[in-house]
């Protein structure tokens, strides 16, 4: 999808605030209100814009602590990356999954409340999920920037 400026705009107010309404957007990127929806309904049917939804804050919805861990299956055919990925899927605690090239084979980022929640998702979770061989976890001190807004 090409864009132009007004688009990168509309996008880069929306990356900000998603609860803009149409009126304040449009008088952010100086378009009529009518022209600007418009134009976002057409960004939205394209393939750029993945979904909206709301980002809650992780300490006041009680997951102070974030860990990323490394995974290591016992081997890598499409039979066992295929039972990993399934099953993670279902561990709400999981916020992120990344097949990785390198050592390990998966990389996990983790929401936890205290250390005997991580404990108990190390040991009665990720431990028993199937083909693990190893489990590597590193927990963060402290989040210095965190954004899901993409640089257009």
């Amino acid at each position: 999808m090409k864009l132009d400026d007004t688009d990168t705009k509309i996008l880069n107010a929306l990356q900000k605030d998603g609860r803009l309404s149409n009126a304040d957007l449009a008088a952010r990127v100086n378009l009529s209100p009518s022209a600007c929806l418009r134009r976002l309904h057409l960004l939205m049917a394209g393939d750029l814009v993945s979904g909206t939804h709301l980002v809650l804050d992780q300490k006041a919805a009680g997951f102070p602590g974030t860990a990323y861990v490394f995974i290591t299956l016992d081997g890598q055919d499409r039979k066992q990356l295929d039972a990993f990925e399934a099953r993670i899927q279902l561990i709400q605690q999981v916020q992120e999954c990344y097949l990785l090239a390198g050592q390990a084979d998966y990389l996990l980022r983790v929401v936890y409340n205290d250390s005997q929640d991580l404990e108990r998702l190390h040991s009665e979770v990720l431990t028993r999920l199937p083909g693990i061989r190893r489990v590597q976890s590193t927990m963060t001190l402290r989040t210095v920037k965190r954004t899901t807004m993409l640089p257009l």
